[in-house]
């Protein structure tokens, strides 16, 4: 067992009541949103003076909206002025901060709503680094910490995606999961095809392309992922939402019916997904990762053409097919608000600008008149009262077709609430969750995880008989649900638990059960008694603990002030190695004690030697203030495990953010595994002392 110099058990509990006193961070404003009726149509507006400088100051009573000419009454509004928070880099000695552990709707979501959209279809496989090039240097340079992203391929299985999330390490590894797919040219398809029938040809007859049907299908494919992706964000409602379209474009001809036989239908594709941006008012930008080309690579590869002008064989008709693309990037783009992006080598410009488009903006929105679910277009016009402005909006919408859907129907047991909470791919606000997940090894080859629950007690209604719901839900790289909980606790409560839970919230820890691989934890909560709904995103690696030769648990900490708060479920399997139960604070003031515990699993063999390293390292000069070194035999090892817990040696700290690491490494086959939890350290209590 590691431990550092100071005993904890000792003190946790007469800490604990000092944490009473301790104050509670102040919850900020929420940001503006509108309610979820879904008639009300949305636009958002930027406005920019002779200069392009974004117009900060405008009301309600300054726009008006015209739809098919006919003024509308602005029923919603909304100015949206989002700060670009850059993501913490590392510094000397830690290559970069690892992500929280623990997350938290205290502050409401107010970043950037991306989904990237990267075209293997359209992405030739000998360009695939460019694409991965490109889509990196949006994700590690222009996406904030507080902006959210999701990953969507065109082609693969859907466990390469990624769900929404803030962790560009995740984003990243989506990313490299990029192989391009696309066929060769047109041009270079029919060449081949002219090659392999002259012999045998009819003068003056054209020269067909033998993949024709193919590239309308996988034009057709893109297109319904990115319709698809636009009527998922319809569900996100008083904010733009942007599609980063990555794609060399689709150079499928839907303009000449007559030569190809898909044309009309992949068309009214085209204009499906432009329709169903414009109902969810979403933005595409289309970026075309080759930058600045002539398409000189593919003429190459041809090498020579035919003499005959007639056959339409040429580098012209190479050129054509690039024109091709970059108007398909460029029609969806600016037929819903965004612009292409092509024919650039230095992107930067092109991604600040479109961080700059969905940072600052009005939101209007009103109620249509009674549309007939017949497909139409309508127009949309708006205006400011203001002379010299320039007015950037979407140009429409069309109404849907065919019958209105059902409306969903609740699964499970959870309340109509917790369910919309949970299925939404951003966090609410309104009852205040802070949520960690450990995942330690289970039986039957899944991991059995622990999830704690912290709910602010200022947010629930605590003076009758009333309830509160906890739910969550485990979604896997497929986008398939693997497993959750529901828990409902009474909060029928004695005065005295009542005032205390009032002022420290209230803790529920529960288990279950998940197989290994990449899953994404939505955890959701509703205050029967006042209404208050919150929920909470995370996302979660598992080890394969029965087959990995080496793997490291989750990390659980428990803190003397944090035993403040009741705990409505503890953990009976983690009471036996902590003095208290598992919390989700990460914040700790200088006279707290902290303990923290993981479990080394081992499934080599042979007889060898694992040595256990724990550090603490200061995140912001790279020094490490804590070292500890143990082996462990592995014939000693009961039930192939070690048990790590490690004192953090708070009053030794100064105010910063340090990092925990726990690594275990075999002395035999080299194997690693790593834990790494960031914490701070941020003063005293008013009036404490630093214990001796």
């Amino acid at each position: 067992m590691i431990r550092s110099r100071r005993p904890l058990a000792l003190l946790l509990l007469p800490l604990a009541a000092a944490a009473l006193a301790a104050a509670q961070a102040p919850s900020q404003a929420p940001v503006p949103t509108f309610k979820s009726e879904v008639n009300y149509i949305e636009v958002d507006v930027r406005v920019t003076d002779e200069r392009g400088q974004f117009v900060r100051d405008l009301r309600p009573e300054d726009f008006q909206i015209l739809e098919d000419g006919k003024p509308q009454a602005v029923a919603a509004f909304s100015f949206v002025d989002i700060p670009v928070e850059k993501t913490e880099t590392g510094l000397p000695g830690i290559v970069n901060a690892p992500p929280p552990d623990v997350r938290s709707n205290l502050r409401p979501f107010d970043g950037r709503i991306y989904v990237m959209v990267i075209d293997e279809n359209h992405t030739r496989f000998n360009r695939t680094a460019r694409a991965r090039k490109a889509a990196r240097q949006f994700i590690e340079k222009q996406l904030g910490a507080n902006d959210l992203m999701a990953v969507v391929h065109t082609f693969g299985s859907r466990d390469s995606n990624q769900e929404f999330t803030s962790d560009k390490q995740l984003l990243l590894a989506a990313v490299d999961r990029t192989a391009g797919r696309a066929m060769r040219s047109t041009t270079a398809s029919r060449l081949d095809e002219y090659n392999n029938t002259r012999e045998f040809r009819e003068p003056d007859t054209r020269v067909e392309d033998p993949n024709e049907a193919e590239r309308a299908h996988t034009a057709r494919n893109t297109l319904d992922t990115l319709r698809s992706v636009a009527e998922f964000l319809a569900s996100v409602r008083g904010r733009r939402k942007a599609i980063l379209f990555l794609s060399e474009g689709i150079g499928y001809d839907f303009y000449d019916m007559f030569n190809n036989r898909s044309a009309s239908i992949v068309l009214d594709e085209m204009r499906d997904t432009i329709a169903a941006a414009a109902r969810s008012n979403v933005a595409f930008y289309g970026i075309d990762p080759r930058g600045l080309t002539s398409l000189g690579d593919e003429d190459i590869e041809i090498g020579s053409y035919p003499d005959d002008p007639s056959l339409g064989l040429s580098s012209t008709s190479l050129m054509d097919e690039l024109r091709l693309q970059h108007q398909s990037l460029q029609v969806l783009a600016e037929d819903t608000g965004g612009f292409a992006v092509i024919n650039q080598n230095d992107f930067t410009g092109a991604f600040d600008r479109i961080v700059r488009e969905n940072s600052s903006y009005y939101v209007l929105a009103y109620d249509p008149p009674d549309h007939k679910r017949d497909g139409k277009f309508h127009a949309i016009e708006v205006k400011v009262n203001r002379p010299g402005l320039k007015v950037q909006a979407r140009k429409g919408y069309a109404s849907p077709r065919g019958k209105a859907p059902e409306p969903p129907k609740p699964t499970g047991t959870s309340s109509a609430e917790v369910q919309a909470a949970l299925h939404s791919p951003l966090p609410a606000s309104g009852l205040t969750l802070t949520v960690f997940a450990a995942p330690f090894r289970g039986t039957g080859g899944k991991a059995s995880v622990l999830l704690g629950t912290e709910v602010r007690g200022r947010d629930m209604n605590l003076d009758g008989a009333g309830k509160l719901e906890l739910s969550s839900m485990a979604i896997d790289a497929k986008g398939e649900i693997r497993g959750g909980t529901t828990e409902s606790v009474s909060l029928a409560l004695k005065p005295e638990t009542r005032a205390r839970i009032a002022q420290t919230g209230l803790r529920v820890l529960s288990r279950f059960d998940l197989p290994p691989g990449r899953h994404q934890l939505r955890v959701a909560g509703h205050d029967a008694g006042n209404g208050r709904t919150g929920s909470v995103i995370l996302d979660l690696t598992i080890p394969n603990f029965e087959k990995e030769s080496l793997s490291i648990s989750g990390v659980a900490l428990t803190s003397a002030m944090s035993l403040a708060l009741p705990t409505a479920r503890p953990d009976a399997l983690l009471s036996a190695v902590l003095p208290g139960s598992p919390v989700a604070t990460r914040e700790f003031l200088r006279n707290d004690q902290a303990m923290a515990y993981a479990e080394i699993y081992d499934t080599e063999k042979a007889p060898h030697t694992i040595e256990v390293t724990t550090t603490v390292t200061n995140l912001e000069d790279g020094s490490v203030v804590l070292r500890s070194t143990e082996e462990h035999a592995s014939a000693s090892m009961k039930e192939r495990k070690v048990g790590v817990t490690v004192n953090l040696p708070l009053p030794d700290l100064a105010d910063g953010t340090y990092v925990l690491k726990i690594a275990a490494r075999s002395r035999r086959d080299k194997a690693e595994a790593v834990r790494e939890v960031p914490f701070t350290v941020v003063g005293l209590a008013p009036g404490a002392r630093t214990p001796k």
